[in-house]
């Protein structure tokens, strides 16, 4: 067994503690020091999981991996900063704020030499990775339609996740960018998007239900429900239609189902540290080049040019394209996510 791959993760919040239990027991990988500008925070989950605390990323000791955990306007600045120091870095979504932030990070980590990747644990969960074998395998014949829900019933208002100047907006950039990343996983690029705010219910400056509809370069349709206001209480979160067959994959199960048979269970749900430590593993892996990441700094940006193009569409109310690229694009780069929230709060 090679020497486990060290990382040290920068912030401490909610997500940085399903981090940190992707190390327990992994042969892969070990924590070896956390970061938080809050350095109570810092010490008490240091002292919690067993690995040094400091008040800032750049006083972390020399390391293999970073894990930014901070919030996403901070996310640009840390990265860079831990890139040119050398380390690999596994940024948790959303990515960034910006497409062109996102491109400069790309940009950072191949002048380094360095691996850059998005957390986004979705891909990650096992049942995704069957689900996704048994659509390359051509077992439900081919994709048509796509169907995802995200919907949980979660009070935001005192949450930065709903502040737009440190989130970059809402619902459809928070629980959005999970959604688009599997949707991109299972369907390849997507050419366009088209996203609708639902009825605001929270008191907050960003909307909190929103649907996004896709569609894929290769013409699949796919329909995204999202609410922190709603539990639609759904057993499954993505419903895959094909020509010969239905994908199910859901919390606490997942089936398929092929043209004249019956449904078969394939997988037991959704399972946090499984996830986490999938994705650990797998950064572990790609930095010792015994596997590639299954999500690369190209796949961090495509996330946020979609997202950039879902919320364009929301002011617009229509279709718009994703990516530069694509010559349907109304998305220039460099605009802000929290432009376009302030555009559509003065509708």
């Amino acid at each position: 067994m090679n020497t486990p791959v060290s990382f040290v993760l920068v912030g401490t919040g909610g997500i940085a503690h399903s981090y940190a239990a992707a190390f327990t027991n992994n042969p892969h990988a070990r924590l070896v020091g956390v970061a938080d500008v809050r350095m109570d925070a810092a010490l008490a989950f240091g002292a919690k999981y067993g690995a040094p605390a400091f008040a800032d990323h750049s006083a972390l000791p020399p390391t293999d991996v970073a894990i930014v955990c901070t919030p996403p306007d901070t996310h640009t600045a840390i990265a860079v900063d831990l890139l040119r120091r050398g380390l690999h870095v596994l940024c948790e979504k959303p990515f960034t704020l910006t497409s062109a932030d996102a491109r400069k990070m790309q940009y950072e980590a191949t002048k380094a030499g360095r691996l850059l990747t998005m957390g986004s644990k979705f891909r990650y969960v096992s049942d995704v990775v069957k689900a996704k074998q048994y659509v390359a395998a051509g077992e439900v014949g081919e994709v048509i339609l796509f169907e995802n829900a995200f919907t949980s019933r979660v009070d935001m208002t005192n949450r930065w996740n709903s502040d737009p100047a440190v989130s970059g907006g809402g619902v459809l950039i928070d629980n959005g960018t999970h959604s688009v990343d599997v949707i991109r996983y299972f369907l390849g690029p997507l050419a366009e998007v088209h996203a609708v705010e639902g009825l605001r219910v929270q008191p907050l400056r960003v909307e909190d239900t929103a649907k996004l509809f896709v569609r894929s370069s290769a013409g699949v349709l796919g329909t995204v429900d999202l609410s922190w206001s709603i539990n639609k209480e759904l057993d499954w979160y993505v419903k895959i239609f094909g020509t010969r067959g239905v994908i199910n994959i859901g919390w606490k199960q997942s089936r398929i189902k092929r043209d004249g048979g019956d449904w078969e269970i394939f997988g037991n749900g959704y399972e946090k540290v499984q996830a986490f430590t999938a994705q650990v593993t797998n950064v572990a892996k790609a930095v010792r080049g015994e596997e590639e990441l299954l999500i690369t700094a190209a796949d961090a940006i495509a996330s946020v040019e979609v997202i950039e193009a879902a919320y364009h569409s929301l002011r617009s109310a229509a279709w718009t394209g994703v990516s530069a690229g694509n010559p349907l694009t109304q998305t220039p780069p460099s605009v802000k996510f929290t432009d376009v929230v302030r555009e559509v709060e003065r509708v």
